[in-house]
């Protein structure tokens, strides 16, 4: 879950370059009524396909790419990732298109009905977590099992940043730059994005290797910014005790972008659910840990 801008992470409506693992899969689109959406199938196993909702909000998914965890899951049944409306490889925002939780709930219940799935698997990573509990919420109908990992909170401004506290260092770095780029210093940009992802990590190594492949590419604050206003409109909470299917809730242990609180309240108040911790990992467990991530939701997944 990011969260742009100054001094307590205001936001701030800029066009920025987001640095991400360089992955140039092949795969398709399909047309909504306000644009496209593009997406990516892995593997061609039948039986219940495991779709992934991405971090964000304003990022495309190739951040996943940095583990072959999707690949790895895609040997026993199909991964479908996709590019959220307004971003990577969908159609970008046309002036005075809506972004809206609703717009993103629908676009993901299209991609459903398009890959002709009458249920899914469903998971959801950071801001994609979020977006996966409004989805289970209005189409509980479409989902087999459910996997919620380091979520913002089902009410957005309770989600728990503990960089400040943590990387005071990094945060004084990023403020500084997102200070900077808005007085004409673009380089200062990148800067402050790559500050972001370095804490990130739990394994310093890990870090460093994430940060080595990665590449520029276009990320959208138009998207970040309409969505984050709109989410401060919902309360997710009274949903979740009403979820009748398998959930399950995941957290890095040092998660420094939305603290392990926030997930294990959100396991309390759903009623039968499943907690996980990857004690060696911060806000990307399949990236940090993916044999533990990989064996994890496999055994959820399988599950009668």
């Amino acid at each position: 879950m990011r969260h742009f801008g100054i001094a307590g992470f205001a936001i701030c409506c800029l066009s920025v370059t987001l640095l991400h693992a360089a992955d140039e899969r092949p795969g398709q689109t399909f047309q909504i009524s306000s644009g496209s959406i593009y997406y990516e199938v892995l593997g061609n196993a039948p039986g219940t396909p495991l779709v992934v909702a991405n971090g964000g909000p304003g990022f495309d998914h190739s951040y996943l790419h940095l583990s072959d965890t999707w690949d790895t899951l895609a040997k026993t049944r199909k991964v479908v990732l996709y590019d959220q409306r307004g971003v990577g490889r969908s159609s970008h925002l046309t002036p005075g298109q809506s972004c809206t939780l609703r717009d993103q709930i629908e676009d993901l219940e299209a991609l459903r009905a398009h890959i002709g799935a009458e249920r899914i698997d469903l998971l959801g990573h950071s801001w994609g977590g979020y977006l996966v509990m409004a989805y289970a919420a209005c189409y509980p109908r479409h989902i087999r099992r459910l996997l919620i990992v380091d979520s913002a909170a089902p009410k957005i401004g309770d989600t728990v940043f503990l960089f400040k506290d943590v990387f005071p260092e990094g945060v004084g770095r990023e403020d500084a730059d997102e200070f900077a780029s808005q007085f004409g210093d673009k380089a200062a940009i990148g800067r402050s994005l790559r500050e972001y992802f370095s804490m990130l990590f739990y394994s310093p190594e890990k870090r460093d290797a994430a940060l080595a492949q990665m590449t520029d590419t276009s990320e959208n604050r138009e998207v970040n910014e309409t969505i984050w206003k709109d989410l401060e409109r919902f309360d997710l909470n009274p949903e979740l005790p009403k979820y009748r299917f398998p959930t399950m809730v995941m957290t890095g242990r040092f998660d420094m972008n939305v603290a392990p609180v926030v997930a294990y309240k959100i396991h309390k108040a759903i009623a039968g659910s499943e907690f996980v911790v990857f004690d060696r990992s911060g806000h990307m467990p399949f990236y940090e840990e993916p044999e533990k991530f990989v064996q994890t939701v496999e055994g959820f997944l399988s599950k009668e």
